[in-house]
């Protein structure tokens, strides 16, 4: 699929450095974060690889004549996912980037002692919010590709894939202070739903979903 000189294609293994790449480029609520990290991949560790690694199927990329510039990461089965990474990725990664200490406070981490605890405690996905919503995506362009309407082509390109395998909902989290993407979400079919404390892995995000099936 081409829009505005960029090819939405599916995800390559070779295409795995730019999912880092981009993750850390957009990785400060969508600019650089390359500044706050002393690991240019420790982002891409917890936001992007895992994807292209364990659920290649549900990963597509926008690339240009600059080379690949986007990503739109899914998981068909939320908490399938999670398991998976819990028996095959996290182990090696907690070994490399050690729990920060107790003593300091949450408040007080560097970004990259915050990823390094997500990474010892990754969020699980409670049971009541995949009940009907079982699958989640997340999207991030560089700038030159923003504006476009490529983001809402790649999201229908990703919810068509999890149309295709019988996903009955798709859910995903917004920075409560990020309204532009908020309101892009909106636009293109998403519900911002009520959201426990327990249905958000930070108290600072918003909950989007949105029914991919038919419902009786």
């Amino acid at each position: 699929m081409e829009h505005m000189r960029a090819l939405i294609r599916p995800y390559h293994s070779s295409d795995l450095d730019a999912l880092y790449r981009i993750c850390l480029l957009t990785g400060d609520d969508g600019q650089d974060a390359t500044s706050l990290y002393d690991d240019p991949r420790l982002l891409g560790h917890f936001f992007a690889a895992p994807y292209g690694l364990f659920e290649p199927a549900m990963a597509f990329v926008a690339e240009d004549a600059a080379g690949v510039g986007g990503y739109i990461l899914g998981a068909l089965d939320t908490q399938a996912f999670e398991e998976r990474l819990e028996r095959t990725w996290w182990p090696h990664l907690r070994a490399r980037y050690p729990d920060p200490p107790a003593s300091v406070p949450a408040g007080q981490r560097t970004p990259g002692q915050q990823v390094a605890h997500m990474i010892h405690h990754p969020w699980r996905t409670p049971d009541k919010l995949t009940a009907r919503y079982p699958s989640h995506l997340h999207i991030d362009l560089l700038p030159r590709l923003q504006g476009s309407g490529l983001g809402s082509q790649m999201t229908k390109t990703l919810i068509a894939a999890l149309r295709d395998q019988g996903s009955p909902g798709v859910h995903l989290h917004v920075p409560q202070g990020n309204q532009h993407a908020a309101g892009f979400y909106r636009h293109i079919g998403f519900s911002e739903l009520p959201a426990t404390p327990d249905e958000l892995p930070a108290p600072h995000l918003l909950l989007f979903g949105m029914d991919l099936q038919v419902r009786s």
